[in-house]
């Protein structure tokens, strides 16, 4: 029940516009019956090899210790010892594409869902199209406003409504089959092949608006860390493909009898006493996918700070007892900044289809493309087993995504230009914190060189514990230095504290922390932290009093460095990517916040590093 209201939001609300964009001006089709069924058999197979095949019966064997996702996959490609720095390079770039591309989606549902359940209201009567898009605004604010108190108390209605709406989508569709039962010959792929070879260029633009009913495919791999394979596998095969199918060929039943429905046909299939009632539903459902979107976005951002492909972000935790319920200002309100000003641009649902679908398919291609090595290197299929699977794959994700870059000037470019962005911001922040380490060891100190030049009789040791957060590497951390330097105090107890992200989501207790004794009472402390994980260092320091490391909350203080970073005459990096570095950094959060520091024992210390 669960896995339907967080798994299959987007992909359950796409028959409210993916028959209107077939048949839209973009295209230039119209509903004649040989139409029709090319269209509804195209959509059938292309449900069944992108998702049931590809999604549900490969691409879901490859779980990252239970978690799914591009970056999750991304890091289980990249975790073999055997590859080349080259190769792991690449891997990582197409991981940072395929959660560039996420982003893209991230704004588009929630802008095409929502405005295309109150176009419903425009079939009752044309009166209600003026208030569309301020009732669109108006229900998205709202989502997004309410982001910060956490959807706990609101989630647990996801399922059972969702259930409702898939209940709704097959009663409708088989209400209309009944009077045109010869619409089940679309199922046959000849209808496909002879709608293509009779339209041949019109086809493969068609297969743009087509997409649109694979949109949302990848959540279902996303979202198995959540729930598991099984449930997921069980709900699309048992409810949720037969519900889409009825719904789409109900669809195509009332435009064999009724052409002119193709304005609106998922509204038209409702009897009109059922008309508002249904508005109310579809933008419910249209809520729950964008709250998918939502969090997905939120918990990309999350991974991406953690596997260091982007500054730190202010994180909050809206639930106490629900896993993975967080907030992030940061990305909630641009998120629902860019969907006003899709909404307000495009204006209907239909004219948002048709930048709809480049984000979707390239992130599947980059499925596919991490997938293929998985299974090649990992679980060790025979070439000729793989080649063909995937390959067939391939050329679908290449075909769809090229029939959609023939949307780029009609909105395309639109989540295109937003990936560029995030891909250029991710690759420069990884880059500026590797000249951000070169630099910082240009004047670096060994801390076995530190540690036998402290003279007793000069430096101060106060009682109680100091713990520096640094990427130790055998020097000695600037803030350390600092404090020396400047007070020529060193606490009995000093704690070197490095973070470390493996590439695996969880990290077993057992495993979270490693301990160096350096003597004269330094230690260095390695905390471990999946990327799924949110750090929490007080909590995970606190037994390592047990093993020769006494941390008590009321006499310890957290050193940390609050870095600014300034141009430098020699720079490590492109002029155009050290400007980006030097922006990013003044938007990450700090340290403390991230690492969930107690403020009352938070000490700063700033330094200057050029790059």
């Amino acid at each position: 029940m669960a896995a339907l209201g967080v798994v299959f939001g987007d992909i359950g609300t796409s028959p409210l516009y993916t028959v209107n964009a077939c048949f839209s001006d973009f295209t230039g089709l119209k509903p004649v019956p040989e139409d029709v069924f090319g269209i509804l058999s195209l959509i059938t197979w292309v449900l069944i090899i992108v998702v049931t095949v590809k999604y549900v019966s490969v691409v879901m064997r490859a779980d990252n210790r239970g978690e799914g996702g591009v970056l999750a996959l991304m890091a289980l490609v990249s975790r073999r010892s055997e590859f080349s720095a080259g190769r792991r390079r690449l891997f990582l770039m197409l991981g940072m594409a395929g959660a560039a591309l996420f982003y893209g989606d991230c704004l588009l549902t929630p802008a095409v869902t929502v405005l295309s359940s109150i176009e419903g209201l425009n079939v009752a009567t044309p009166a209600f199209e003026p208030l569309v898009i301020p009732l669109a605004l108006g229900v998205l604010t709202g989502l997004f406003a309410v982001q910060r108190v956490g959807t706990e108390s609101v989630g647990r209605w996801f399922g059972p409504v969702m259930l409702v709406w898939f209940v709704v989508l097959l009663v409708l569709g088989l209400s209309q089959i009944v009077y045109a039962p010869r619409i089940l010959l679309a199922i046959s792929p000849v209808h496909a092949f002879e709608f293509a070879l009779r339209h041949g260029f019109v086809a493969f633009v068609a297969l743009g608006a087509v997409t649109l009913a694979v949109t949302g495919a990848e959540a279902l791999y996303a979202d198995m860390g959540h729930f598991g394979p099984k449930p997921i596998r069980v709900a699309w095969l048992a409810l949720v493909l037969p519900s889409l199918l009825a719904n789409y060929y109900g669809q195509g039943a009332l435009l064999l009898s009724d052409p002119t429905a193709a304005e609106n046909p998922f509204f038209r299939l409702a009897p009109t006493w059922a008309l508002y009632p249904l508005v109310v539903l579809a933008t419910a459902a249209a809520v729950i996918a964008s709250q998918a979107t939502i969090s997905g976005a939120f918990s990309m951002a999350q991974q991406a700070a953690l596997l260091g492909l982007s500054p730190r972000v202010r994180i909050q935790h809206t639930s106490a007892s629900e896993f993975g319920q967080i907030y992030v200002p940061a990305i909630n309100w641009m998120q629902l900044f860019g969907i006003i000003v899709l909404v307000l641009a495009f204006k209907s649902s239909n004219n948002l289809a048709a930048a709809y679908g480049i984000a979707v398919t390239g992130t599947m291609l980059v499925t596919t493309l991490l997938a293929f090595e998985l299974a090649v290197g990992a679980w060790k299929w025979r070439l000729p087993v793989a080649i063909p699977l995937f390959g067939g794959f391939m050329l679908v994700d290449i075909t769809l995504m090229s029939s959609n870059m023939m949307k780029f000037l009609q909105g395309g470019w639109v989540p295109l230009a937003l990936a560029v962005v995030v891909f250029a911001s991710m690759w420069t922040w990884l880059k500026g914190r590797t000249a951000v380490a070169t630099r910082e060891q240009e004047g670096s100190l060994p801390m076995t060189t530190l540690l036998s030049s402290i003279n007793p009789s000069r430096v101060h040791r106060p009682q109680g514990t100091a713990v520096y957060l640094t990427a130790f590497s055998g020097n000695a951390p600037n803030c350390l230095l600092h404090n020396l330097k400047h007070n020529e105090v060193l606490h009995e107890q000093v704690v070197l504290l490095t973070v470390e992200v493996p590439d695996e989501p969880y990290v077993p207790p057992n495993a979270r922390a490693q301990i160096a004794h350096l003597g004269k009472g330094v230690h260095h402390v390695v905390l471990r932290y999946g990327f799924m994980e949110q750090p929490d260092v007080p909590r995970d320091l606190m037994p390592l009093a047990e093993r020769g490391v006494p941390v008590d909350p009321m006499r310890t203080s957290y050193f940390v460095g609050r870095t600014s970073f300034v141009a430098a005459s020699r720079p490590l990096l492109p002029r155009w990517q050290e400007r980006l570095f030097l922006v990013l950094a003044r938007f990450a959060s700090s340290a403390g916040d991230f690492f969930r520091l107690p403020a009352n024992r938070v000490v700063e210390l700033g330094s200057r590093i050029e790059i």
